[in-house]
Order: structure tokens, then sequence, then C-alpha cells
């Protein structure tokens, strides 16, 4: 397993578009890794043709897609036929490659096993996986999904968005913040420099008596 502020290992890989080395090719931008348990099947096909849909937010976030299954290259390219029919972008070149790990290594370097779904030789397939990592090779957000249960792209684009916001000013973003909400100053920000480089500063007085709540607004 990767921790949360971690580098995220570099691996080289079989896909879609070739062989790569992951931190060559993800190179300055940010990167999101999906697993998923395996192809030609309903969940994942919906999600994969969401992320076709969803590559031009992505690509304006400076971030790249990558997906993963325990598929070989060959099924990959044959499904992705089908996930451009079902993302309603037909004749379309398929926008991202998709890591073919067969022998399930970066499944188990990674803790993306899924004990509960298992190919015809009982062997344990991948989960649903997402993994965000920013332009320094860092994790920065992890989750595990179940098979039965696809991902929300919508929260995960929002989470990109908090991230990089929180890292360009010294902000966090609150409970179901979207872009464009009022955000929070860190509690590390003394608050003469949170007045000097914050506009419109509205602190929070609880019955406690404690101030640690400061809303702002800035936009990334």
């Amino acid at each position: 397993m990767v921790i949360l502020g971690e580098q995220f290992p570099n691996f080289t890989a079989k896909t879609t578009i070739g062989d790569i080395s992951f931190h060559e090719w993800l190179g300055d931008a940010w990167g999101i890794l999906f697993s998923h348990p395996a192809d030609f099947t309903p969940v994942c096909t919906t999600e994969l043709a969401r992320l076709v849909k969803l590559i031009p937010e992505f690509t304006k976030r400076n971030t790249k897609i990558i997906a993963l299954s325990c598929d070989s290259v060959d099924s990959h390219l044959k499904w992705t036929n089908d996930i451009i029919a079902y993302s309603g972008y037909p004749n379309s070149v398929f926008p991202y490659p998709i890591i073919a790990d067969e022998d399930r290594t970066l499944t188990i370097e990674l803790g993306m096993i899924d004990s509960n779904e298992k190919d015809s030789h009982g062997i344990p397939l991948a989960a649903r996986s997402v993994f965000i990592i920013d332009s320094n090779k860092t994790l920065r957000l992890s989750i595990l999904y179940p098979a039965t249960t696809g991902r929300n792209f919508d929260e995960i684009l929002r989470v990109l968005d908090s991230l990089q916001l929180c890292d360009k000013h010294k902000v966090a973003t609150p409970a179901d913040w979207v872009p464009g909400d009022d955000v929070m100053i860190q509690p590390s920000v003394p608050d003469d420099e949170a007045k000097n480089i914050f506009p419109n500063v509205n602190v929070i007085t609880f019955p406690s008596g404690k101030q640690y709540l400061r809303k702002t607004n800035v936009q990334n």
C-alpha cells in the first residue's frame, strides 16, 4: 500500500499505447490511475466511457488518465471499441492508455486486490481503485470501491479541484465544497497574515469562544 504523502511507485507496464515507464509517461502533469475488475463487464464499461467524455476536463487541469485491469493488452484493445460506442463518440480514437496486469504485480503492490471478486480460475481481481498523483509524483488521494459500485467522476473532479486550489493558496475546502464556494483559511496561517493575503475574511465565533473557522473566497 502507498501512503498519502509518499512518492507513488515508478513502474514499467504493458499498455494499449505500448510499454511505459510511469513517471516518464506522467512527466510534469498530475495523474489519475483508475483500476477496474475486468474488461467486457457492465459497470466498468460505463465508467471508462464516462472518462472518455471527461478527458477535456482532466486536460484543463493538467491531469493524465490511465486505467488498469488484470486483462491482456489484446483484450483491452478489443474492449475499447465497446467503450467508445457506449460513450457516444463513434469513430473517435481512444484517448487514454489501459495497463495490462495479468500477473497482478501492480494490483498486489498497490493494494488494489478485491478478495470478493475472482476470475474463472478463482484468482482475485483488481478493485475499483482511484489514485491521484501530483506533478511531484506524490500520492494525494486513494479510494477503493467495490465491484458493484460505479465511481462518481464528478466527485473525483471536485477532489482534484480542491487539491490543486489548496496547493496554490493556504486554504482548505469544507464539506460539500464545489468550485466557486467559500473556502477556509488553514489554521497554520496567523490572523494578521490572513487579513493581508485573503479578501473578505469572515471569522466564525463558536459557543466555545474559539474562532478557528475563517472563511474567504479564492479562485484557482
